[in-house]
């Protein structure tokens, strides 16, 4: 039940406090029950006696435990629930990861805490923030947005602490929670719910954001190519947005919020009429498209449900990997 982690930066001691916690906490002890005693636990984690003893002593002033003399110690109480301090690591801030994270906010008690940062897709820095603050929280909320493996470093968090979130990491070993995209799933079936409105277009194009801050999993690329050839329609990927890029006649997704508005003001110079003469799909919804140019069609996963999902995977305890709800949201700009 108490197993001491010799790699995680958390000290041994808390290592056994959290333990005796979660297990009342989970049910796995109850009121009364006797832990193992000081050299026991000594002996079979191998650790220093001076090490349990200072455990012990803080859950007794805490009134979790109780000691009986020459008898051991016991859970004297089950109501141990401490205030959950969450540490958040985004990319960066957008609107959808606002709708997101007030999502994730609202569905926690109101006494939590929440320490957000943004790694910006830089590795050292995603790296730096992780082994910095490994053991400073009890649960970690990590988006990890990198078309690279960053199981090693992620596998310092304890798995029974580790949310992964938008994104799920393959290689990564242990029994934690996630909620993410299949992205290429997602793109590929929103993209054959509108293709009797795609087919009115003579092509599809995919316009990446390269050396923008904006991250584009390499899932929806293949999804996308993979719609081109199972549907015989015409698609091709360009790695970013240019004015010559843009011709009636044509369909673009974009990924860029910045791409969207410059496509949006080429249109209305050249005379143009979106979701006629020219389609647009933008990735990822936000309120603004919902009412801009009369509504843009977009690709987009739930963002407030992936919130409403964390929050209840964190809550309840849960270690479960749950794919998001996700799809194609038709408007006027298709």
């Amino acid at each position: 039940m108490i197993q001491i982690d010799t790699i995680t930066n958390t000290p041994k001691y808390r290592q056994i406090i959290d333990a005796v916690v979660n297990a009342i906490e989970s049910g796995a002890m109850v009121h009364g029950q006797q832990l193992p005693s000081i050299t026991e636990l000594s002996d079979s984690q191998q650790i220093a006696r001076v090490t349990v003893a200072k455990a012990y002593e803080e859950l007794r002033q805490r009134g979790v435990i109780i000691a009986q003399h020459g008898k051991g110690f016991y859970v004297a109480s089950t109501e141990v629930r401490t205030a959950l301090n969450v540490f958040v690591l985004f990319d960066t801030l957008n609107a959808y990861k606002e709708t997101l994270y007030y999502a994730f906010k609202a569905s926690l008690p109101a006494d939590t805490a929440f320490s957000v940062f943004f790694h910006h897709y830089n590795r050292e820095v995603f790296d730096s923030l992780i082994r910095n603050n490994t053991g400073r929280y009890n649960y970690y909320v990590v988006m990890p947005h990198f078309n690279e493996d960053v199981s090693e470093t992620v596998g310092l968090i304890p798995a029974d602490k580790l949310l992964i979130i938008d994104q799920n990491i393959p290689m990564l070993k242990g029994e934690y929670a996630a909620v993410y995209q299949p992205f290429e799933q997602d793109v590929y079936t929103a993209l054959v719910a509108g293709l009797d409105r795609i087919r009115h277009y003579h092509r599809l194009t995919l316009v990446l954001a390269e050396g923008q801050f904006q991250y584009v999993p390499r899932g929806i690329i293949t999804g996308f190519k993979r719609f081109g050839r199972d549907h015989n329609m015409p698609c091709s990927v360009v790695e970013s947005y240019s004015d010559e890029l843009v011709w009636p006649g044509e369909a673009y997704l974009l990924f860029a919020d910045l791409d969207l508005v410059r496509f949006v003001r080429q249109v209305n110079q050249r005379g143009w009429k979106l979701g006629e003469d020219i389609g647009l799909i933008s990735y990822d919804d936000t309120p603004m498209k919902e009412i801009l140019e009369g509504g843009i069609t977009v690709i987009s996963t739930d963002f407030a449900e992936m919130g409403r999902t964390a929050g209840r995977l964190i809550s309840e305890r849960l270690r479960m990997q749950i794919e998001n709800p996700g799809g194609l949201i038709l408007r006027k700009s298709l």
